[in-house]
């Protein structure tokens, strides 16, 4: 055979994993005037894929000696030393391969592999990117340029490089796995799901995919799937840490706690020293009531890692809902100084300022409330193509007024409109949810209101700003927070409407009493006794049914009217025959008919929910009853009035966690004085 042909009798015996034979094919290729280059690459290749490493690297640098200006010798001799970690050394051979070829692909794509594997991510992006480009077909290129967009935070641009990967080859398992977590971070869980349906069916048995998609069917809770997927995990795997603490979350949200415990157990059995354990452990037991053997927990935990953020922000969690505030305080401040990133303890260390009637000084912690790394943000920053007002000077400039968290939130902080036109905005726009539009359209201080569903006809701006920022850029404290009321009115058209409603009522009760036509009966109370349900505090805040607020019925002249639909767009929960109670929730079409209505009233009663806000910024009389667990900031610490709606909203406060029947015992005293009984 030709010099030629033995070569392509090698390349056939190396594709075929014979490296032996392969490199005794070229043997007499290798040396002396015979020496050729081809031989010479395709032996070192063989004594790299024999475990050769000093053999492979002499003959790549014979190769190298044979023809300095080839390219591939250059290439291969990188590759054998990334192979012994001399990283510096085979740089510079990449480099010189790309000199001699700047066209050569390959060596970009090395080129990158070390970058990637030397923590280089920018430079990796970089040589990967020009490997694509001169060769689009490179599966494994797009999945390794996938892999250093993640470490670099560019998610988007991530996932579509890992769906080139699948694209070009659908039995990439791997690939499809890091496109559905990211898929999933990225919020687009339907797709998500999907990839992960497809990696599963390629790879049945791995347990990782099984517990990672259960992951996403927690989230999208989809609650028995997560937990045979689990399951399904641990039977591939009984010893897998991730799926018994995946699993013990899992049941903790469920309120399923004996089974959390027993799950958590065989966790820390295999991971005794794990912190995240220690956290997820206690954190049941504070759902529990467990509140000493919490604490217990997190100590232990931080023991074992003194300044582990997490650990610190769960304990000052625990010594806030014990009213233990200065501990808290402390150990809030201790989590944000250890990891400046974590943004949990800023916005709860925040919160408790603001609760404590420390505004000025709360404002700027809680600007965390829309830190993307928050593990559930409070608020979503939007995508305009105009800055955010960090404060600058407004005078002649445009701003929007971007809404944000629940409709209660937005009808306290619509008051803040008139300040920025006293502060020279020349054109305030409001944005809002589409339900408050028909309340908030005339709100003072806003020059137009769109609707949050309408926002595609916003013109350009100066500036936004979240609506809950402005208190901060305001210094809003409890001696200057604006607080004249009313700010807000129903519109008069169905305001006259809905007294006409009422009234038709009363006019029905009047003939049931016996009473003269034009006599009122009483007063018209207004009750409101669930808030939405996917509020995070909904289990604490929210009275167990309109049952709970029985005695209320006991008080003579009092007509009572259920507001408890049309506010969060929930059907309101069965009431019975007991209760005389006219209910006004399905005729609810948005905040617009709400305040028609509150403004007939002479009285709201509810929990912590929109309406309250509704009626305070009409200047309505408006009892608010609170839980103990979590009561929201705005209402302070321990105080039966409110700054935010002086000398209207009055707060009535639970003792004790679940114990409503103290704060109904109260307001039904003050109802019977009020009826004046």
């Amino acid at each position: 055979m030709t010099p030629s042909q033995r070569i392509a009798a090698a390349i056939a015996a190396f594709n075929n994993q014979r490296f032996e034979q392969a490199r005794g094919l070229v043997a007499d290729l290798l040396e002396g005037e015979e020496a050729n280059v081809d031989a010479l690459n395709l032996a070192a290749a063989c004594a790299r894929a024999l475990g050769q490493a000093g053999e492979a690297e002499r003959c790549a640098r014979r190769a190298i000696a044979c023809a300095p200006d080839h390219a591939a010798s250059w290439n291969n001799l990188g590759i054998m030393l990334q192979d012994q970690g001399r990283a510096a050394e085979a740089e510079a051979a990449y480099l010189r391969a790309v000199a001699l070829q700047p066209a050569y692909a390959d060596a970009h794509y090395h080129l990158g592999l070390l970058y990637q594997q030397g923590g280089a991510f920018a430079a990796a992006a970089e040589a990967h990117e020009r490997a694509l480009t001169l060769r689009p077909h490179h599966a494994l290129n797009s999945a390794n340029l996938g892999v250093v967009l993640e470490r670099l935070g560019r998610l988007e641009e991530a996932e579509r490089r890992f769906g080139d990967a699948v694209t070009l080859d659908p039995n990439d398992v791997d690939s499809l796995q890091r496109r559905a977590s990211l898929l999933h971070r990225l919020g687009r869980l339907d797709e998500a799901a999907a990839c992960f349906h497809a990696a599963r069916s390629l790879r049945p048995q791995s347990a990782e995919l099984w517990n990672n998609s259960a992951v996403l069917d927690a989230s999208l809770k989809r609650h028995a799937a997560a937990e045979a997927g689990y399951r399904r995990a641990l039977a591939l795997r009984p010893g897998y840490p991730d799926a018994w603490h995946n699993l013990g979350l899992l049941y903790m949200q469920r309120r399923r706690f004996p089974e959390s415990l027993a799950a958590l157990g065989e966790y820390r059995a295999l991971r005794p020293d794990d912190i995240e354990g220690l956290n997820s452990l206690a954190n049941l037991y504070q759902h529990m009531g467990r509140d000493a053997d919490a604490e217990a927990a997190y100590r232990r935990a931080l023991v074992l890692r003194p300044a582990y953020a997490k650990t610190l922000n769960n304990l000052a969690t625990l010594l806030q809902r014990q009213g233990r505030l200065a501990e808290a305080e402390t150990v809030y401040r201790e989590a944000a100084a250890a990891d400046p990133g974590y943004p949990e303890p800023r916005w709860n260390l925040g919160f408790l300022l603001l609760a404590q009637g420390r505004l000025d000084e709360g404002w700027p912690w809680m600007e965390a409330r829309y830190d993307p790394a928050l593990a559930r943000p409070i608020a979503r920053a939007p995508r305009l193509a105009f800055p955010q007002w960090r404060g600058e000077s407004l005078a002649g400039k445009s701003i929007v007024v971007w809404p944000e968290q629940g409709f209660g939130d937005q009808i306290q902080f619509v008051r803040y409109l008139p300040l920025l036109k006293a502060a020279g905005a020349r054109h305030v726009t409001l944005v809002c949810h589409d339900p408050l539009l028909p309340l908030l359209r005339t709100a003072p201080g806003a020059d137009t209101v769109f609707g949050a569903g309408d926002v595609a006809r916003l013109e350009a701006h100066d500036f936004w700003v979240f609506m809950l920022s402005l208190p901060m850029h305001f210094h809003t404290s409890l001696d200057n927070l604006p607080a004249a009321l009313p700010y807000l009115a129903a519109d008069p058209v169905r305001s006259a409407r809905w007294q006409a409603r009422l009234a038709s009522v009363q006019a029905a009760g009047r003939a049931g009493a016996g009473l003269r036509v034009g006599q009122r009966v009483g007063l018209r109370v207004g009750l409101v006794w669930r808030g939405f349900a996917g509020h995070v505090n909904d289990t604490h805040r929210s009275l167990p049914g309109l049952e709970a607020l029985a005695p209320l019925w006991s008080i003579p002249n009092v007509s009572f009217f259920g507001l408890q639909r049309g506010m969060d767009g929930e059907p309101a929960p069965g009431t019975t025959g007991a209760f005389a109670l006219t209910e006004l929730g399905p005729e609810i079409g948005d905040f617009g008919d709400t305040a028609a209505i509150v403004e007939a009233l002479d009285l709201v009663i509810c929990v912590d929910t929109a309406v309250a806000h509704v009626a305070g910024a009409l200047g309505k009389p408006c009892w608010v009853l609170l839980p103990a667990v979590h009561p929201d900031w705005r209402w302070l610490v321990d105080r039966h009035d409110t700054p935010w709606y002086p000398k209207v909203l009055r707060l009535y406060r639970q003792q004790r966690a679940g114990e409503w029947e103290q704060v109904v015992r109260e307001v039904t005293a003050d109802l019977a004085t009020l009826a004046g009984m």
